[in-house]
């Protein structure tokens, strides 16, 4: 077995809506052994790891997946699975996933599985490929050659695979990476409500939301979590001072700094007494039941190891209750019960613990619902005030206390109370929780009978935590479990708030630069804040963030993190769906452009169709009220409509009679639809919707247009109309946005660029593939009558195929009357030079005239010799790599008195001179 890629996606992508990984593997040999023919496989591998009997396959019912094994299914099937146990086993909630052949290559699989944690999932799939290799009969067994993450675990040729050891070392990672129960519980209620989820640490810190509605929390700590309030909670000498001014019956104490005085505030309260340090937490150093100096002074250093000021204060009699309130309402009453056992008068106090931490509830730390009991020393001081030791008999029913403190993080138990706490307890907390300012809070009660007022049994509040931990009410160890999540969101996001801002995403081949810039310049125009990706980088309105290649998901997700954007429209290219799919779950208006050929033959895309499957991601990625934006010109774009999701909008610059057949049913029938229909003026850019007819604006207002002669962005226009209306911006507002739209470096950088400034027109445009080429061919045949010499420096990117090369040579050639063939500055692994060859073929086969082409290697100088070789009323096109830099070359240019025509360029004088 080969393990050919790996990746993984974070949002929607090729093969599901879901985050997965991917791992594409060549079974070799083993295509030809299905387990059916594997002699003792099947068994063996359920001797292993026996949770794979609950797997229902594609049956859906516990025992599916055996029956394929014994069937007969092939190994990456049987991988999927696996994987998915082992994640299991380790601690994650996963049971998705699906394998896939791959075209046209016999053996090779697309295994994909649900992940929970990135890096616990990788580890996962490289396991899971050795214990299936492992369990081969021994003569079919080999080393997978496996190029994913290494799993810190023994295994390989030297030493034999161990399965136990690498599954405690898959444990180790999921609790270095899951979040844990609190913000589990929330991120989980999150995405039960739709609202998107993303984890921006490797801690605990999630934002939930998106641009100007996002909302983080960390745990239940949340954005809407008062600093001050903190704080004073954590002060509890502090906390029972603004109690207390209230009328919040709190217990009577002081700070003290000695054991001294900790032992002379004892004596001055009477009866029994409570130490804890003053700004401890999850119980540790707090000592209860303190009558003797002795005692108080033992208890004193205990507070001592976890704040330098302790607490002492009278101990309310009764039980320990934990109130939680949330956005000033209580949503959950748990009565917690210390650490304890009950002799049964044969086993020890030792033996008797290490029965209770075989509860499988019970973890280490926080990591399930029930902590572990831990043996130290304030645990055997709690036994020594019962003259018990850990080798003890206790007698049968004796219970025996462990902790003085009832926290679940000391081994504590938890008894849900909500249903029975009395009106005056509840009200008493919400005043706590109010008073101190916290939204969420964790309020420390101490009461006889939680049904009963305090206010007649005695009793109140002893602290009020901030961030407190929800494991006690979701999972309580008796009693109804109580869905607390569900209340934090509410209070987050309260009915008719949204969590969403609107996304608009696009994609083709061309032109997705251009309306991306034209529907940001619309939603500003209707006063939005908005967030842009492109290939020329991240902007926030007028300001650019980030200067890069930024149509993939790590911009989408830059952009939606920032708490000003109002409005997202993301720049969504090729190869960041392939990489790891799209940076957000779904979209409000996805676009679909067109689909010509370009960047075929790269990762696994090799024809028209496969191209298209990669772009109708983000018309599938529309959510259910949103709109997918169709170019009804184009085939295959035409053809995405079956899976779009949302409502299907069309462009066409098809209107009045040539509109097709197909498009007039879809207005007929009431759709959304989005044309050019013939007009004095170079045409009108009309909306036809719900049996209206609405005209926006002629073409020959859209500066970007030149009068309608760019057809190319008359097309952009129509999907940007269509985004804006169908995001309800008024059509007004949209054409007064479009009549502002020009062609100039501020509005559409390396987009049809023009520069009038040297007595010739110069046109910079990152054309870089044959159907943008033909594209701005055809403008320049329009341009032809009102100009002298054409004259184009051309390029494309070295990782196309020879043959689309060669084309764009032809496609060159039929266009200009000189032309100058360069290369990009780093050739995408072809040597230099190959590119201005396979151009120059094209041309020469084109019968462009061999006097008339130059080669220059180098851009800069490219560019150059172009803008020298211009004479007045000239047409100058340059198709640069690096935009900005020809750009601002063009602007410095200053015409030389003597503009000879250059002489031809020797490609060997050039040879590895790459800008």
């Amino acid at each position: 077995m080969r393990v050919l890629e790996t990746s993984t996606y974070r949002g929607p992508h090729l093969y599901s809506r879901r985050p997965m990984m991917r791992v594409q593997l060549d079974l070799g040999p083993l295509e030809a052994w299905p387990s059916q023919r594997l002699p003792g496989f099947t068994d063996r591998l359920l001797v292993a790891l026996p949770g794979l009997e609950r797997h229902g396959c594609c049956f859906r019912s516990p025992g599916g997946f055996v029956r394929r094994l014994r069937e007969g299914t092939w190994l990456g099937h049987v991988i999927e699975h696996v994987a998915l146990e082992l994640q299991r086993l380790a601690g994650a909630e996963v049971s998705r996933g699906k394998t896939r052949s791959v075209k046209g290559q016999p053996g090779v699989y697309n295994i994909l599985y649900v992940y929970e944690t990135e890096g616990l999932g990788r580890v996962a799939g490289r396991v899971a490929i050795e214990t299936v290799n492992s369990l081969l009969p021994r003569i079919l067994q080999g080393t997978a050659n496996l190029n994913m993450v290494a799993a810190p675990f023994a295994g390989g040729v030297e030493a034999p695979f161990d399965l136990n050891a690498a599954i405690t070392a898959l444990r180790v990672i999921c609790k270095g990476e899951i979040l844990g129960p609190t913000t589990r519980s929330l991120v989980a209620e999150a995405r039960r409500r739709g609202i998107p989820v993303e984890r921006l640490d490797a801690q605990s810190l999630v934002q939930l939301g998106l641009g100007a509605r996002r909302k983080l929390l960390r745990a239940s700590i949340t954005g809407e979590t008062s600093q001050i309030a903190v704080q004073t909670a954590g002060d509890k000498g502090l906390t029972k001072a603004v109690l207390s001014a209230v009328g919040v019956p709190t217990p009577r104490g002081a700070v003290v700094r000695s054991a001294d005085q900790a032992v002379a505030e004892a004596a001055r309260l009477g009866g029994l007494v409570v130490v804890k340090p003053l700004d401890g937490n999850h119980g540790r150093g707090v000592n209860i039941g303190l009558r003797t100096p002795e005692a108080v002074r033992w208890a004193f250093e205990q507070a001592a190891r976890h704040s330098r000021r302790v607490v002492v204060e009278e101990q309310f009699e009764g039980r320990d209750h934990r109130i939680l309130v949330v956005g000033g309402k209580v949503v959950a009453v748990a009565q917690r019960v210390p650490a304890q056992v009950i002799g049964d008068g044969a086993s020890t106090v030792a033996k008797l613990i290490d029965r209770t931490n075989q509860d499988p509830r019970r973890g280490v730390g926080h990591e399930q619902v029930m902590t572990r009991i831990v043996v130290d020393d304030h645990l055997r001081e709690m036994l020594s005030r019962v003259d018990l030791g850990l080798d003890d008999i206790p007698k049968a029913g004796q219970l025996v206390a462990l902790r003085a403190t009832a926290n679940l993080s000391t081994g504590g138990t938890a008894i849900d109370r909500t249903d029975v706490i009395h009106p005056d307890n509840a009200a008493i907390a919400r005043r706590a929780a109010l008073t101190v300012g916290l939204d969420i809070a964790g309020i420390d009660f101490i009461a006889p009978d939680i049904a009963q007022s305090v206010r007649e049994t005695g009793g109140g509040i002893v602290e009020v935590n901030a961030a407190p931990g929800f494991r006690m009410h979701l999972e309580p160890s008796e009693g109804q479990p109580r869905d607390v999540a569900r209340a934090v969101l509410a209070h987050l996001y309260p009915p008719g708030s949204r969590s969403r801002i609107p996304i608009v995403a696009i994609t083709g081949t061309n032109g997705k630069s251009t309306v991306g810039r034209m529907a940001a310049k619309i939603f500003r125009e209707q006063g939005k804040v908005v967030g842009l990706t492109s290939t020329s980088g991240v902007y926030i309105d007028d300001e650019c963030l980030l200067t890069a290649d930024a149509s993939g998901p790590k911009s989408a997700r830059m952009v939606l993190r920032d708490p000003t954007v109002e409005v997202a429209v993301l720049e969504t290219a090729r190869g960041g769906m392939l990489r790891e799919g799209l940076g957000f779950d779904r979209c409000d208006v996805g676009v679909v452009l067109n689909v010509t050929s370009d960047h075929l033959g790269l990762k696994g895309v090799d024809t028209l169709e496969d191209l298209a499957a990669v772009k109708s991601i983000v018309a599938e990625a529309v959510g259910r009220r949103g709109v997918s934006v169709l170019n009804g010109d184009d085939p295959l774009t035409l053809g995405m409509a079956r899976h779009a999701g949302g409502r299907i909008a069309y462009f066409s610059l098809k209107g009045g009679d040539d509109l097709s057949t197909e498009m007039r049913r879809h207005a007929d029938d009431g759709g959304l639809l989005i044309v050019r229909e013939p007009s004095p003026r170079g045409g009108e850019l009309v909306i036809h919707h719900r049996g209206e007819r609405r005209g926006v604006l002629h073409t020959d207002e859209i500066p970007a247009t030149l009068g309608g002669l760019a057809e190319f962005n008359v097309a952009n226009a129509l999907a940007a109309i269509a985004i804006g209306y169908a995001q309800g911006v008024p059509v007004d507002v949209i054409a007064s946005a479009l009549r502002g739209f020009n062609s100039s470096r501020s509005d559409n950088p390396g987009r049809f660029n023009v520069h009038d400034g040297h007595g010739f027109r110069v046109i910079v445009d990152y054309a870089h593939n044959a159907a943008a080429m033909r594209a701005v061919g055809d403008l320049i045949k329009r341009l032809r009558p009102s100009v002298g010499r054409v004259i184009g420096v051309v390029s494309i990117p070295g990782d196309r195929r020879d043959a689309d090369i060669v084309e764009m040579g032809e496609i060159a050639a039929d266009l200009f009357d000189d032309l100058i063939f360069r290369e990009r500055p780093d050739g995408r692994g072809r040597p230099a030079g190959t590119v201005v060859s396979l151009l120059t073929e094209g041309a020469l086969a084109a019968g462009f005239p061999y006097e008339h082409l130059h080669r220059i290697l180098n851009e800069s100088e490219a560019i150059a010799t172009a803008l020298r070789m211009a004479r007045p009323g000239d047409l100058v096109l340059v198709f640069p790599t690096g935009v900005d830099a020809a750009w601002r070359q063009v602007e410095a240019f200053r015409p030389a008195a003597n503009t000879d025509r250059p002489t031809e360029w020797d490609l060997g004088e050039f040879e590895g001179a790459v800008a």
